[in-house]
């Protein structure tokens, strides 16, 4: 396990030690102690990787992440696992706005709340919240599957496209073209998958499932003069 103490390395020199194990692995677990909210830790990995941040993140930690596993023993900012392609990026405390935005593969695992605009713009993330999310989350969310193990903030999955949404608790407002769906059996079985891999204890039948009526993003020729 290699060590990097960053009261006393810059982020930077360790962001370029986890970039050097995507020619050459030679430590397969990293561990980053007195972040004390950096922004940036972990960035743009591209190897099959644990690190460990022993405190709270600052803006963007575990951003682009590609195969890494990256765990947050605290806190993050905003925008944790931007635009993430695969691996699992874990915050154990809670995360601020736009939590795994753009993100286009992996799993996200937040263990507190979530801020606004959770999942805003998802692209095939797979998102599990153990508490809350904020206002506008999953907005104009593409694909993948948001799971809100609490309650869900306005204007939940406002302008979505084909992302599935299951909320335990309660929804304040849907936003438009969402609207609640039936929970089938293969929704159940999604559901459980996800919440085992987050590894929480959770009643996939507690859910209530939300989704795209398909009527906005949908192109309509009766309509085509307005366009």
């Amino acid at each position: 396990m290699k060590t990097f103490d960053l009261a006393v390395s810059s982020v930077r020199d360790f962001n370029q030690a986890l970039h050097d194990q995507k020619s050459t692995t030679t430590e397969k677990e990293w561990v980053a102690t007195n972040p004390k909210g950096s922004h940036n830790i972990a960035v743009g990995l591209d190897a099959d990787i644990a690190v460990d941040v022993q405190g709270h993140a600052g803006y963007f930690c575990a951003g682009m992440n590609k195969t890494a596993s990256v765990t947050v023993h605290g806190n993050a900012g905003q925008g944790v696992a931007e635009n993430m392609m695969s691996g699992t990026v874990r915050v154990k405390g809670d995360a601020s706005q736009a939590a795994g935005a753009t993100a286009h593969g992996g799993l996200l695992v937040i263990e507190g709340n979530a801020g606004a605009r959770c999942g805003i713009s998802m692209k095939g993330v797979d998102i599990v919240v153990k508490g809350d999310v904020g206002h506008m989350s999953c907005f104009m969310g593409q694909s993948g599957s948001l799971v809100v193990c609490g309650d869900a903030g306005e204007a939940l999955g406002d302008s979505l496209y084909e992302v599935h949404i299951y909320v335990k608790g309660t929804v304040k407002s849907l936003g438009a073209d969402c609207i609640k769906k039936d929970m089938r059996e293969e929704h159940i079985a999604e559901l459980t998958a996800l919440l085992e891999k987050a590894g929480f204890d959770e009643d996939p039948t507690a859910f209530t499932r939300y989704g795209s009526a398909r009527q906005l993003y949908t192109f309509k020729v009766d309509n085509a003069s307005a366009y």
